[in-house]
């Protein structure tokens, strides 16, 4: 009878990590709509939740209706949907690379969408945040095929170290480029220093169904990857007596992460630390199964990106701080407290 009992009981030990992990999936999806409401009500005028649901459910033309629907509803959907971009392409990024220090730059993809930029802003005189998706997009995609051709040249395959080297190599010579250019062109680095900075305001729906698409099949190409993605974990050599297809699983990966992060980058600008940071605390709540880990960063992210948001409206009022800094300043002392941790969170 014990023995039965051990029996009966080991499906239900062994079921309660993955129960405790979707509980926590649960959490912040509830989380995450309360990081709506918040970016919906909080803002340089507060409006009352009351307010907000009423603009929600029937409209209405009163001031706090038309502030609703007409410019914080575009600003949060923009904000949620590059916020699951972003945290998808940094743990993408650092799987890809087996890298903890890796973010979705490090293949060339901001170097390249703001090279792109600034030639459409000194040279076609592009100054509509419509144009400048449509460039960054091209530059990111560009950026990541070049990085891709110079990581495979030669005989050795297109490892994560080759990788990583084209990709920092390729960013620091876009990145002289668009330093040059601005420099000797004062209206075109007034033009590009507002869309470098990294900012949700000032952007309609248009921006949003541009990009929207782009980061959808990023963000489905991400999971689906996520098996294929603990066998890369294990090395080269297990991964391929696993069954893996390690060619397939980076060319996949290398195309996830620059649809992911080119669009995000094209609609709002750079938006720094949210990649890095957010894939380490991700793997601190659910551990390395990247079946888990890219979920949990879809989520974690826009939760952080729309809170860094309301911050910088209520820190600057009646002005704002672009969400691009706010990132900066609260990603960067949580990643160097995850770095000195005596157990960082493993890939």
């Amino acid at each position: 009878m014990s023995s039965q009992t051990a029996v009966v009981s080991r499906p239900s030990s062994a079921s309660r990590p993955a129960l405790l992990r979707t509980g926590g999936l649960v959490v912040l999806v509830v989380v995450l709509a309360l990081s709506v409401l918040l970016s919906l009500a909080v803002g340089s005028k507060s409006i009352p939740f009351s307010h907000v649901f009423d603009a929600l459910l029937h409209g209405g033309d009163s001031d706090d209706a038309l502030v609703v629907r007409t410019l914080r509803v575009p600003r949060t959907l923009l904000g949620v949907a590059i916020g699951v971009a972003l945290g998808l392409a940094g743990a993408l990024m650092q799987a890809l690379t087996r890298n903890p220090l890796a973010d979705p730059g490090i293949l060339g993809v901001n170097a390249g969408a703001s090279a792109a930029v600034v030639t459409g802003i000194g040279v076609w005189g592009v100054t509509s945040p419509s144009g400048y998706v449509w460039l960054a997009l091209a530059g990111a995609a560009i950026a990541t095929v070049a990085v891709f051709l110079l990581g495979s040249t030669g005989r050795a395959a297109a490892t994560p170290v080759r990788l990583a080297l084209a990709g920092t190599a390729l960013s620091a010579v876009l990145s002289a480029y668009v330093s040059g250019v601005t420099l000797l062109d004062q209206q075109t680095f007034n033009s590009f220093r507002f869309w470098n900075v990294g900012a949700l305001a000032g952007r309609d729906l248009s921006v949003l169904r541009d990009t929207g698409a782009f980061m959808l099949v990023g963000a489905v190409i991400a999971l689906g990857l996520a098996r294929s993605l603990n066998a890369f974990a294990l090395g080269d050599e297990t991964g391929k007596a696993l069954g893996a297809n390690l060619g397939r699983t980076r060319a996949l990966g290398v195309l996830a992460v620059t649809l992911l992060c080119g669009a995000a980058t094209a609609a709002a600008g750079p938006i720094g630390f949210v990649g890095l940071t957010i894939p380490h605390v991700a793997r601190l709540l659910t551990g390395p199964d990247q079946r888990w880990v890219l979920p949990y960063s879809a989520l974690l992210a826009p939760i952080l990106l729309l809170l860094a948001d309301v911050a910088g409206r209520v820190i600057a009022r009646p002005g704002e701080i672009e969400v691009g800094i706010v990132t900066a300043f609260i990603g960067a002392p949580v990643f160097i407290y995850l770095a000195r941790q005596r157990r960082m969170a493993e890939l």
